[in-house]
């Protein structure tokens, strides 16, 4: 089979359809995924569907059938499902002579030929159509039964004559190679810069495109002007969205692999007053194996108390901050250090962002009714040691939770909160009883997630003790010697390179327990678990500022609020 990849590859480069330089990339990726070449290059926008089509029924000899041709499923057809057309890219369109003849995207694939064969009873014979042309001719011929896009909204009104045609013409923007392979450079080039998001978001002059690369927004050159139209179409279709609708909030997901990783894609769509704003959340499925308590920033003293409080038989442990704070990559390490055989984990996330071998793993799902509570009251009954729930958001799953701790389970879970003294108050104007999360909490952990300073680039420089925001007594005598972000090749420029955590770790002993069941605020729980040893997130930034680790502004720009 592999001289037919290369047979292909050569008829593409002879009649100039694909530099030579491009062949070698697809031919390397190919031995990385194991796929058609053809699909690769159509994935990676080398080829439009169109050449692809035509030189592959060149090659194979197979005939080429126009999308006019593929009319109604005959009736000798009529048993097969649209989700059996879908899956196997099969489209029945003619009956001549007693022989089927069918369409398909890849007609090297006699596995299903021979199932057509065997479900028909009767001998097919294989044309070629490219895929789109298979999927608009399903939806013409099974309607609402087959929807354009699996993630349709149901309940549309059906489109007029003139939405319909718009709607081909935005599909077919979006599959032309040019597209295609923008988007999959834009993705390629925020893999290479360890961006986490990508956002696109349309302005009434332009299209503005950004990366989120350690916590902050920069922007990157937009498409061509020709092409504005057809990017989100295409960034629409690859997460499976339905591209017809334009005014509902959507979310997907894409999978795929870059620069040899499997990335995960979640794609949410929004619409604005010049189009939809498209953001998409870069999760790299390979780094699942990595988490560790040691490698996120825990000060030695601070690691100590969290494996106590992980060898924990039962009690809710939870971690507060804003989005973005690192609270998911703190709860997978603390989940990781406990995998062990003689305990059960599950969890219940939404959505579940990184996949935890020997965990078992639950993705809530509203449109069914699995919500955080009603996932949480059947996982108590799986008899686990150790639950871990994505977020406390309403007052029946704080409560289940905290039951769930109170009879022998060890919690974790995450509150929006800025430190973590709030905790309790935030817990209490849900409705939860004090009594209840006095004698079911036993920590609370607030964090931020600093940038790192580039080690290559990071210059020293003489800071004053006013520049110490500290309590009285924690700051320091005279000048001292901290570092400022630069900026060189090594880290685009940005004086940074990578992230890493502060934290604030209230424990509750039977004073702050006492305080909490007296409905005592967060400031009198701040000062009483302060008077206990609590260092403030500010406190624990300054520490890592001092060891060279971050910078003075890094901490005042996640800490400012506290």
């Amino acid at each position: 089979m592999a001289g037919t990849y290369q047979l292909l590859g050569q008829m593409l480069v002879e009649r100039g359809l694909l530099p030579a330089d491009d062949l070698e990339s697809a031919l390397a990726l190919q031995r990385e995924r194991k796929e058609r070449l053809g699909k690769i290059l159509v994935d990676l926008g080398f080829v439009s569907p169109q050449t692809l089509c035509a030189v592959l029924s060149e090659q194979l000899r197979v005939p080429r059938v126009e999308a006019a041709e593929l009319g109604e499923i005959p009736v000798e057809a009529a048993s097969l499902s649209p989700s059996f057309i879908r899956q196997f890219l099969v489209y029945p369109f003619r009956v001549d002579d007693g022989r089927v003849l069918v369409s398909m995207a890849d007609p090297l694939d006699t596995d299903s030929v021979r199932a057509l064969e065997q479900l028909l009873g009767r001998r097919v014979e294989v044309y070629l159509s490219t895929e789109p042309e298979i999927l608009r001719a399903l939806e013409v011929s099974f309607g609402s039964e087959a929807p354009a896009e699996p993630g349709a909204a149901a309940g549309l009104e059906e489109p007029t004559d003139v939405e319909a045609a718009d709607i081909e013409h935005l599909r077919d923007l979006a599959s032309e190679a040019p597209v295609i392979r923008w988007v999959n450079q834009l993705i390629g080039r925020a893999v290479e810069r360890r961006a986490s998001d990508i956002h696109i978001e349309p302005f009434e002059r332009q299209l503005r495109v950004r990366y989120r690369i350690d916590g902050v927004l920069y922007e990157v050159p937009g498409p061509p002007r020709e092409q504005r139209a057809a990017v989100t179409s295409r960034i629409k279709l690859m997460a499976k969205l339905n591209i017809a609708e334009q005014r509902l909030p959507q979310d997907g997901r894409i999978q795929l692999r870059v620069l040899g990783r499997e990335l995960d894609l979640r794609v949410s769509t929004l619409p604005t007053l010049y189009g939809e704003s498209v953001v998409m959340r870069l999760l790299d499925r390979s780094q699942s194996g990595r988490f560790a308590l040691d490698s996120l920033g825990f000060p030695e003293d601070l690691l100590k108390k969290m494996e106590r409080y992980l060898a924990l038989p039962h009690g809710i442990f939870l971690v507060t901050g804003p989005t973005g704070s690192g609270k998911s990559t703190t709860l997978y390490g603390s989940l990781r250090r406990l995998n062990t055989t003689d305990r059960k984990i599950i969890t219940i996330e939404d959505p579940v962002e990184y996949e935890l071998p020997g965990v078992n793993q639950i993705h809530v799902n509203p449109q069914i009714g699995l919500n955080f509570a009603i996932g949480l009251r059947h996982i108590v009954r799986q008899d686990p040691d150790v639950i871990m729930v994505g977020e406390i958001r309403d007052l029946e799953t704080a409560e289940i939770a905290m039951r769930a701790a109170l009879t022998g389970h060890l919690v974790f879970s995450t509150l929006h909160t800025n430190d973590a003294p709030s905790a309790v108050t935030r817990l209490t104007d849900m409705g939860v009883e004090h009594y209840l999360v006095s004698s079911s909490l036993v920590a609370v952990l607030a964090q931020r997630l600093v940038r790192v300073l580039c080690v290559e680039c990071k210059q020293t420089y003489q800071a004053e003790a006013k520049e110490f925001d500290l309590p009285e007594g924690q700051v320091p005598r005279g000048p001292v010697t901290l570092w400022r972000a630069q900026g060189c090749a090594h880290c685009a420029q940005t004086g940074y390179q990578g992230r890493i955590g502060i934290f604030e770790l209230m424990e509750l002993d039977d004073e702050v327990r006492r305080l909490i069941v007296a409905k005592a605020d967060a400031n009198v729980l701040r000062q009483a678990a302060r008077a206990r040893g609590m260092r403030s997130l500010k406190e624990d930034g300054w520490q890592k500022v001092a060891a060279g680790v971050t910078t003075r502004e890094e901490v005042l720009r996640v800490t400012q609020e506290v």
